[in-house]
C-alpha cells in the first residue's frame, strides 16, 4: 500500500481555502492533510472596511475554516509557523510541535510593524485576525466609557485599506456616540492619496472624505505629536513580512517575502508553495487579496501535479488590471479600473457598493459547507483549470480586498 502525501497548509488566506474546498469536494485517501492557523474564522479582507462601518456582523465576512477543515478531511491545528526545515521537510510551530511534510503551502498574508503608542490607542490592520479583537475592545470600552471631548481617530497611510479604514471607523463610531464629536484624519507620508490610482478615483476618494469631515495631511509623517493628538490610531502602511520567513530556510526577496516562480513555487525548494502577500515574484505584485484569491486555482492545481508527481504545472499569469471596489463607509463603494473611476454621484455610487457587496458574498458563499462529503478514492489530483476547481469571483469585477498600502 503506498503511503499517504502529507499536504501542510499554513495559514488560513483566500489560495489556502480554495485549495480545501478542493479536497472537500475531491476527497482522495491517498493525501493526509493538515492546516495550521491561529484562528478557525478568516476574515475575508475585501469585507473588512464593511464590517468596521458595522455593516456586516463578524461572522458575516470570515471563512469558516474548521468546517472547512472537516469537509475536507482535514486535520486542525490552531497555531503558527515559528520557523521551517525545508530540507528536511519540517515545519516547526510556536508550541513547539514539528509537523512533517511532502508539500507546503503558505499563504498567511504580511504584517505591520507599528511604533509603540504612548498616548493614542492603536489598531494594526495587519495581521486581520487581531485586528477583531482590538477593534471589538475598542467598542466596548467607547460604551462604557465615552469621553465627553471630541474623539480623534487618525488612520496612517493613504493607500486603499487607510481611506476605507478611516471611513468605515468614523461612520461606525459616529452611530455608536451620535452625540459626540467624531474627528477624522488621514494622514500620508505620500504627495498625493491612492498612488497609482487614476485621478478620477483619487477626485471621488477626496470628496467621499470630505462628505465624512476627514482631513487628509499629505507630505506628512507619523510624529509622537500626531500620537498626542490621536485618540486612536488605524495603521495602514506599508505591508511587511512575517518574522519567520528569516528562519524559513527558504530564498527571500529584497523585502523578505517568500520568493516565488511563475508556478508559484520557492525558487529553493520546488515542494513548497507560497501565495498572496508573503510570496514575491522577481516583478513585484502588489499586495492586494485579489492576487491571492486568482492564485487560488493556479495552487490547486499545481499542488495536486507535485502530490501525484503527474502532469504538468500551469503557470500563473497576473491580470495587471482588474477592477478595484473601495467602500466608504456609508452606502457608497468607488470602482476604479485603468484610467476609469465611477462613483462621484450617490447613485452611481450606491450601485458601486451593491455590486461590491454582491461580488464579495458570491465570492463567500463557495466556502460553506455543513458537513464532510462522503469519502472517495482515486480522485484527480491534478485538476485543469476547466471550471471543475475552486470558484473564483469574475474576473473583471473583484473588490479590493484590503490591500495593504503602500504609503
Amino acid at each position: 500500500m503506498t503511503a499517504q502525501k502529507r499536504l501542510l497548509l499554513a495559514g488560513a488566506g483566500h489560495a489556502n481555502a480554495q485549495l480545501l474546498k478542493h479536497f472537500a469536494d475531491h476527497p482522495d485517501d491517498r493525501v493526509s492533510i493538515t492546516i495550521v492557523t491561529p484562528t478557525t474564522l478568516a476574515p475575508y479582507s475585501g469585507m473588512v472596511p464593511g464590517w468596521l462601518a458595522g455593516t456586516y456582523d463578524f461572522s458575516e465576512i470570515c471563512i469558516d475554516f474548521k468546517a472547512l477543515a472537516h469537509a475536507a478531511n482535514a486535520e486542525l491545528v490552531l497555531d503558527e509557523i515559528a520557523s521551517l526545515d525545508p530540507d528536511r521537510q519540517i515545519a516547526r510551530l510556536n508550541s513547539g510541535t514539528e509537523l512533517f511534510y511532502d508539500v507546503l503551502a503558505v499563504n498567511v498574508g504580511s504584517t505591520l510593524r507599528p511604533p509603540t503608542l504612548q498616548h493614542a490607542q492603536l489598531l494594526s490592520l495587519r495581521p486581520l485576525g487581531r485586528l477583531r479583537k482590538s477593534w471589538d475592545d475598542l467598542l466596548v470600552e467607547l460604551r462604557s466609557n465615552s469621553p465627553q471631548r471630541p474623539l480623534v481617530v487618525t488612520a496612517v497611510g493613504g493607500g486603499a485599506a487607510g481611506i476605507e479604514a478611516v471611513l468605515a471607523s468614523v461612520t461606525k463610531l459616529r452611530a455608536l456616540q451620535p452625540h459626540q464629536e467624531i474627528a477624522g484624519r488621514l494622514v500620508t507620508r505620500s504627495l498625493d492619496i491612492l498612488p497609482g490610482f487614476p485621478r478620477r478615483t483619487k477626485r471621488f476618494a477626496k470628496l467621499a472624505l470630505q462628505r465624512s469631515s476627514v482631513t487628509v495631511y499629505t507630505n506628512t509623517e507619523f510624529t509622537p505629536e500626531i500620537d498626542q493628538d490621536s485618540d486612536i490610531v488605524l495603521w495602514a502602511t506599508g505591508a511587511q513580512p512575517h518574522e519567520w520567513h528569516a528562519a524559513s530556510g527558504l530564498k527571500l526577496s529584497d523585502r523578505g517575502f517568500i520568493q516565488v516562480d511563475r508556478y508559484l513555487r520557492s525558487v529553493s525548494h520546488p515542494n513548497v508553495f507560497a501565495v498572496g502577500d508573503c510570496a514575491e515574484w522577481w516583478d513585484p505584485l502588489p499586495k492586494a487579496g485579489v492576487y491571492a484569491v486568482r492564485m487560488g486555482p493556479y495552487l490547486t492545481h499545481n499542488v495536486g501535479v507535485a502530490l501525484s508527481s503527474n502532469g504538468l504545472l500551469k503557470p500563473y499569469r497576473p491580470q495587471r488590471n482588474f477592477l478595484v471596489l473601495l467602500a466608504t463607509g456609508d452606502g457608497r463603494a468607488i470602482g476604479s479600473r485603468g484610467w476609469a473611476g465611477l462613483g462621484g454621484s450617490p447613485l452611481v455610487g450606491k450601485l458601486m457598493w451593491r455590486w461590491k457587496d454582491h461580488i464579495d458574498r458570491k465570492f463567500l458563499d463557495q466556502f460553506r459547507v455543513k458537513e464532510r462529503a462522503s469519502p472517495k478514492t482515486g480522485g484527480v489530483l491534478a485538476q485543469e483549470l476547466s471550471g471543475r476547481g475552486p470558484v473564483s469571483p469574475d474576473q473583471t469585477a473583484l473588490s479590493t480586498a484590503m490591500p495593504a498600502d503602500k504609503t
